[in-house]
This record gives C-alpha cells, sequence and structure tokens, in this order.
C-alpha cells in the first residue's frame, strides 16, 4: 500500500464558499439581536405584571424570557464569532462556536424547566389569588410577539444555533399561550389550580425539545455522520466511479452548522488516471452537499469494492473482500 500522503482538496467547493457562510453567519446574527431585543423588553412587562396579578404562569414565563434573553444574546454573539476566518491555531476557522452555544442554551432551558416545576409544584401546594384579566390580556401580547419572534428566527438559513435560540422561543409561546389559558379558565370558573398544572406541562414540553437538541449537539461534538447522510451510500457512490477499485478509511463529519466535511482513501486502477477519478469524486460528493474533501489515491492492491465498517454484516457479493 502506498505510504504517500498526498492529499487532494477541491478546488472548486469548500474554500470558495467562505463569503457565503460569512453571509449566512451575518444575516442569522442580525435576526438574533432583533429578536432578542422584541424579548427583553416584552420580559420586563411580563415581569411586573406577574407580579402585580399573582399568576405564576406569567412570572414563569417572564423568567423564562429573561433567560431567553441571555440565550438569545450567547447565540447572537456565537453567529458573529463564527464569521471569523480561520487561523494558523484554528484552522476550520471558529463554526463550531456555533454547535457550543447551541449546548449552553440547552443546559441553560433544562435549569428553567426545573425552576418553573418546582415553583409550579409549590403553587399547588399553597394556591394563590389570581388576577385573570390582567393574565389573560398580557399572555395575548405575548403570544402574538413571540410569534413574530419565532418566524423571525425560522427565516433564512437554520444552523444549530439558530434551532437553539428558536428552541427558547417556542418555549416563550407555549408559555404565553399556557398563561392565556390559564387566565381565561380562572376568569370564567375560578379554579387557580390550572395556573401552576398549565406552568409543568409545559415543562415537559420544553424538556423534550430540549433533549432533541442535545442529542443533536452531542451528536455532532463527536463527528458522528451527519442527519440526512449515510456512510455505507457515499462509499459505495466514490467505490462506482471510474477507475475506482476500493474505498477504506472514509469520514465524514459536521465542521459547523451546515458545513460537511469527507476525507477516504481511494485505491484507483492507476494512478496515471487520479485527475479523472479525483473529479468524478468530487462531482458525486458535490450531489450529496459535501464541500470540504481530503481523498488520498492508492495503486490497487486487492479487487475489492467497498469495505463495510467492522461490526457490520458483510454484502453476499463475490467481489467483496472482507479483510483490509
Amino acid at each position: 500500500m502506498n505510504h504517500d500522503h498526498s492529499h487532494e482538496h477541491p478546488t472548486d467547493a469548500g474554500h470558495d464558499h467562505a463569503g457565503q457562510h460569512s453571509h449566512a453567519h451575518g444575516a442569522a446574527g442580525s435576526r438574533l439581536f432583533w429578536a432578542l431585543l422584541c424579548t427583553l423588553a416584552f420580559a420586563a412587562v411580563e415581569a411586573a405584571s406577574g407580579f402585580w396579578s399573582g399568576s405564576l404562569a406569567l412570572l414563569s414565563d417572564a423568567g423564562h424570557m429573561v433567560t431567553d434573553s441571555a440565550s438569545l444574546a450567547l447565540a447572537a454573539f456565537a453567529a458573529w464569532f463564527a464569521q471569523r476566518p480561520p487561523t494558523q491555531r484554528h484552522t476550520y476557522g471558529y463554526g463550531r462556536v456555533e454547535t457550543l452555544a447551541a449546548l449552553l442554551n440547552v443546559v441553560f432551558m433544562v435549569l428553567v424547566v426545573v425552576g418553573i416545576s418546582l415553583a409550579a409544584v409549590d403553587r399547588l401546594d399553597r394556591p394563590t389569588a389570581i388576577n385573570g384579566e390582567m393574565v389573560t390580556l398580557v399572555a395575548a401580547l405575548g403570544l402574538f410577539l413571540n410569534l413574530g419572534v419565532a418566524w423571525l428566527l425560522m427565516q433564512g438559513e437554520q444552523t444549530m444555533n439558530t434551532r437553539g435560540a428558536l428552541l427558547h422561543v417556542l418555549g416563550d409561546l407555549l408559555g404565553s399561550l399556557a398563561a392565556l389559558l390559564a387566565g381565561a379558565v380562572v376568569v370564567w370558573t375560578g379554579w387557580t389550580p390550572i395556573d401552576p398544572l398549565l406552568s409543568l406541562l409545559i415543562c415537559v414540553l420544553m424538556l423534550v425539545s430540549s433533549l432533541r437538541l442535545l442529542r443533536d449537539v452531542l451528536h455532532a461534538l463527536m463527528e458522528g455522520v451527519p442527519p440526512g447522510l449515510s456512510s455505507e451510500t457515499i462509499g459505495r457512490a466514490l467505490a462506482g466511479v471510474s477507475g475506482v477499485n476500493s474505498v477504506h478509511d472514509l469520514h465524514v463529519w459536521t465542521l459547523s452548522s451546515n458545513r460537511v466535511a469527507l476525507s477516504a482513501h481511494l485505491v484507483v486502477d492507476s494512478l496515471d488516471r487520479w485527475p479523472a477519478v479525483l473529479a468524478a469524486s468530487q462531482r458525486v460528493l458535490a450531489d450529496e452537499g459535501i464541500a470540504h474533501v481530503t481523498l488520498q489515491p492508492e495503486p490497487l492492491a486487492t479487487p475489492i469494492r467497498w469495505l463495510p465498517f467492522p461490526g457490520r454484516r458483510q454484502p453476499a457479493t463475490p467481489d467483496v473482500d472482507t479483510a483490509v
């Protein structure tokens, strides 16, 4: 096997898209900034109204919105920081900062859920009077505001960072809806336990959403194959390129939000055919949305097509050799 580790990078993929990635991060940062201003302003109004009316749903939603403001500020900072160009120390750039911001947002969300849940349980043990009319009015205003902020964040390209921020805003939206329902029930029936009960229901929904985002964040940090891609499918597609006899040491991972990298060793019939093989391989990977590619050619040693990962069941075809 050839150990001359000559790496080939596509000249038309990955590196010339830096401007597009920077523009996407900049647009995301702008949306996050406006979302932050709207959320922080209404949080102050909701906190005052919750204190005056005695509604835990309003107070918890206001506290959630304050936490969201910090989360949105973190997300906006991450989107801005991710635009910094690569350096000699960080050769991939700073796109992974957005993934770290999403992780911190999940942690903040879990802390908020715990705090609201404890307050709701305490309120069930010690019910208090609630001004249902004020709760209904303020919650309705908050619902419309959060719908607008959620719409703003859903515009344009979605990154893991903006998903984390959107998760918090959707939690706010559900909180406003819960407060609205609680206020209406109190006005019509006078039954105050509905306030903490709806708060607990919203906590469950927020926790489920947080765990889903946490799963995606940890998968990215562990450099797992990005969702929607299959290393098996990609490996067989590369092995099907004319002149390629086998593919091994295939790795696919996420560099940053919506930016995928790949490296692989291709065993070829003849190194003289490498330029044509490389061009064809680049086209195959471009169809999969993979822009940052490193491929290493190796001379033909064993007549194999594609080596599945250890532990996989070997395909029953005569031209597949299971030995590496």
